[in-house]
C-alpha cells in the first residue's frame, strides 16, 4: 500500500474547501487549484471533526481489521490536525 506524502489533515481539508469552491462540486470556479490552494487551511478545523468522527470505527470496518491500531492512526492524524 501507498502512503500519502500529505497529511490526511491537510488532504481532507482540501477536499472540503474543494467541495465548496469547484464547480466540479458545490462550488462555481472552474479551476479552482488556486483558490483551494489559498483556503484549505481555513477548513482544518473540519479536517479534524471528520477525523474524531471516525476514531470509532463502525461494524462493518471493526470486522475486517484492528480496531485499536485504527483509533491510534486517527488519533495521531488528530494530533496533527491541531498543531497545523
Amino acid at each position: 500500500m501507498d502512503v500519502s506524502t500529505v497529511n490526511v489533515c491537510e488532504r481532507i481539508a482540501r477536499v472540503l474547501a474543494g467541495q465548496r469552491i469547484s464547480a466540479n462540486a458545490g462550488g462555481s470556479m472552474a479551476s479552482a487549484a488556486a483558490a483551494v490552494d489559498a483556503h484549505w487551511r481555513d477548513h482544518l478545523a473540519d479536517a479534524a471533526a471528520v477525523l474524531r468522527t471516525l476514531r470509532e470505527p463502525d461494524a462493518a470496518m471493526a470486522a475486517v481489521g484492528d480496531v485499536a491500531m485504527w483509533e491510534r492512526m486517527i488519533l495521531a492524524a488528530v494530533r496533527e490536525c491541531e498543531h497545523q
